[in-house]
């Protein structure tokens, strides 16, 4: 947690930590609570047996928003975390004010061949090879001086690596394959929300993106900007897949544009029955008068 004001939620994406946040956190606690989360099964969380469904990993933001007295605020998720986010939102829409998703998982079928692998049969063997100290050492290594040159890819070298670092340890290992799992399979991503995105009407939303993502494409974020009344999308050319440790600068401005030129959404019992029978109303009509 750091500064003080309206609260704002940063969730992390997968094998990522609350430590990825550090540099938009920064930026926004001059004027704001900003409170970002380890996910279960991730930095310094507990890796328990259980469930890692989005659902899941929502509750526990919401039980632990309970717990710091936070009833309401902005919620903010890059990948994983953007459908955790999403989720959140179908679960409990009460407690949203606004909504921003960074090259967000849940919005498309479309991911990177390397995580359709890693929910394969087997996955742990070679994660757990990948995860050794030599090898996360040397990534570490190879991105700071790809860094040092210039080098996009260097950050996402260094992202990976700092990712892989955690899960050395069986439990933080099992605690990946089954987010994973909940999530993507061998043909690609499994939980879609483009079929419920009309329900962030009214709710502001910022989509952003990085230009260069070769994880999740960009068109999922055009997508799902056509989807969402009123939304807006932001991309940034220098960024891939992690605009937060890329262009922390970029990012943290859009956001905070978002969150300083909109007012928060109240949503109660009845706007959120009102906004789910406006679009199911309809057909039930229908079905009434033939019968």
């Amino acid at each position: 947690m750091a500064g003080s004001g309206p609260p704002v939620v940063l969730v992390h994406g997968m094998v990522n930590s609350s430590a990825h946040w550090r540099q938009v956190a920064q930026r926004l606690a001059d004027r704001y609570t900003v409170i970002a989360p380890d996910l279960v099964g991730h930095g310094d969380s507990a890796t328990p047996r259980g469930d890692y469904s989005l659902g899941a990993h929502a509750a526990v933001i919401r039980d632990l928003l309970s717990a710091l007295g936070i009833e309401r605020a902005t919620m903010v998720g890059h990948s994983l975390g953007g459908g955790v986010a999403m989720v959140y939102f179908w679960q409990f829409p009460h407690r949203v004010e606004r909504l921003a998703l960074v090259s967000s998982g849940g919005l498309g079928r479309d991911v990177s061949p390397l995580l359709r692998s890693a929910a394969m049969p087997g996955a742990s063997a070679a994660i757990a090879a990948a995860a050794h100290e030599r090898v996360t050492a040397a990534g570490a290594r190879a991105g700071r001086e790809l860094r040092r040159r210039g080098v996009g890819l260097g950050v996402q070298l260094q992202a990976i690596a700092r990712a892989l670092s955690p899960l050395s340890g069986p439990g933080a290992r099992e605690a990946f394959v089954q987010t994973l799992r909940a999530v993507i399979d061998r043909h690609g991503q499994r939980v879609g929300a483009l079929d419920r995105l009309y329900l962030l009407d009214g709710v502001p939303t910022l989509i952003a993106w990085g230009e260069r993502d070769r994880t999740i494409p960009i068109e999922h974020g055009l997508a799902a900007h056509r989807a969402v009344p009123g939304s807006r999308f932001v991309t940034f050319p220098e960024a891939a897949h992690f605009p937060h440790l890329e262009v922390p600068d970029a990012l943290a401005a859009a956001l905070r544009e978002l969150l300083e030129s909109t007012e928060p959404a109240a949503l109660d019992e009845a706007a959120w029955r009102e906004r789910l029978l406006g679009r199911s109303a309809a057909p039930r009509r229908r079905h009434a008068v033939a019968a």
